[in-house]
C-alpha cells in the first residue's frame, strides 16, 4: 500500500472526510467520479421525464408543482456535475455525448430489472417512461423515497464536498415525497381511480427496490471498504468510525411504526438489515411506504408482495 491510501484509509477510518482530489488514491477517485456521475446524470434524465407534465398536469397549481420539481432537478443536477468538474472530470463533453441519450425511454412495459443499457450513468428507472398523472404521482411517492434512503447514506460517506452538496438536495426531494404523498391518498381514497392507482403503484413499486442494485457486485463490495457510501448497518466502515446517530428519517420511521396500532413495537430497520444493503433497504422502504399509506407492516416479515392502497 503506498503512503498516499495508507494516509487516506488512516483518515476514513478515524472518521476525517477527505476534502480534495490530492488526499485520493487514484481507485478512490474514479469509484468516487463513479458515484457521483450516477446521481448527476440521474438527476438530469430524471428532470427531462417531468418536462412534458407541466403542460399535461391536471391543474394550473399543478402544472406550477411539476415546473418546481423540474427546476429542483436541474438544480441537483448543476449541483452533482459542480462536483464532478472539481475532481477535473469533463463535464460539458460528459453531457453533449449524452444529453440526447438522457431524454431515451424504453417500451413502458418493459422489465430490465437491474440493467443499465445507454452508455450514460443514471440509475435504471429513469429509462421508463412517465405516462399518465397516476404515473407521475407514484414516481415521485416511490422513487424520490428510495433516492431519499440513497442520500441518508451519502451523509455517511467519506466525502466532504459530497456531504455538504446532500443537504439541500435532500431537502427538496422531501417535497417531491410530500406531493406524491397528497395526490396517492387522493387516487387511493377515490372508488373511480383506486384500481388506476393500485396497478400503478405495483409497478413503480418493484421498480424503485431495483435502484438498489446487486448487493454483491465487485463495485458495492469497493464503495464500501473505501467507505465512499455506508455499509448496511447504516455506518461508515472501518474499525475506528464513529457511530452515526439515529438519523431524523429512521426516527420518523421508528415512531411511525410505534403509533400505529397492530404495527410491530419497538422494531428497529437497521439490526434487521443483515449483510444485504439492498435487502435492508428493501424492507426499510416498504416499510416507510406502509406507513405513509397509515397501513401496519412487521419488517420481519420476509415476504416482498406489493403493498395494497
Amino acid at each position: 500500500m503506498s503512503e498516499l491510501a495508507r494516509e487516506m484509509m488512516a483518515k476514513i477510518e478515524g472518521g476525517i472526510r477527505l476534502e480534495s482530489a490530492h488526499e485520493m488514491t487514484d481507485e478512490y477517485r474514479e469509484t468516487l467520479l463513479h458515484l457521483l456521475t450516477m446521481q448527476a446524470d440521474s438527476e438530469l434524465a430524471g428532470g427531462y421525464g417531468y418536462v412534458p407534465w407541466i403542460t399535461k398536469a391536471p391543474t394550473v397549481e399543478e402544472k406550477h408543482v411539476v415546473a418546481q420539481i423540474v427546476k429542483d432537478e436541474l438544480r441537483h443536477a448543476a449541483v452533482m456535475y459542480g462536483l464532478l468538474a472539481d475532481l477535473g472530470f469533463d463535464v460539458e463533453r460528459h453531457v453533449r455525448r449524452h444529453d440526447e441519450i438522457f431524454t431515451m425511454r424504453i417500451g413502458p412495459d418493459a422489465d430490465i430489472g437491474t440493467a443499465r443499457i445507454t452508455s450514460d450513468k443514471r440509475v435504471n428507472i429513469f429509462y421508463y417512461p412517465i405516462e399518465t398523472w397516476a404515473d407521475f404521482v407514484f414516481f415521485n411517492f416511490c422513487m424520490d423515497r428510495g433516492a431519499g434512503h440513497q442520500l441518508e447514506d451519502v451523509r455517511g460517506c467519506s466525502y466532504g464536498p459530497w456531504v455538504r452538496a446532500i443537504d439541500g438536495i435532500f431537502k427538496e426531494e422531501k417535497f417531491h415525497i410530500r406531493h406524491g404523498e397528497s395526490w396517492v391518498k387522493k387516487l387511493a381514497s377515490d372508488p373511480t381511480t383506486h384500481a388506476e392507482a393500485q396497478t400503478t403503484f405495483n409497478k413503480w413499486y418493484v421498480r424503485t427496490l431495483n435502484i438498489f442494485g446487486r448487493p454483491g457486485s465487485p463495485k458495492n463490495q469497493l464503495y464500501r471498504r473505501r467507505s465512499a457510501s455506508r455499509s448496511p448497518s447504516g455506518s461508515r466502515n472501518g474499525p475506528s468510525s464513529p457511530k452515526k446517530p439515529t438519523s431524523q428519517a429512521e426516527g420518523r420511521r421508528r415512531g411511525a411504526r410505534r403509533q400505529e396500532p397492530g404495527a410491530a413495537q419497538g422494531v428497529d430497520i437497521i439490526p434487521l438489515i443483515g449483510s444485504s444493503p439492498r435487502a435492508g433497504l428493501h424492507a426499510a422502504t416498504r416499510c416507510e411506504v406502509m406507513s405513509s399509506l397509515g397501513s401496519p407492516w412487521d419488517p420481519r416479515e420476509p415476504r416482498c408482495d406489493y403493498p395494497t392502497l
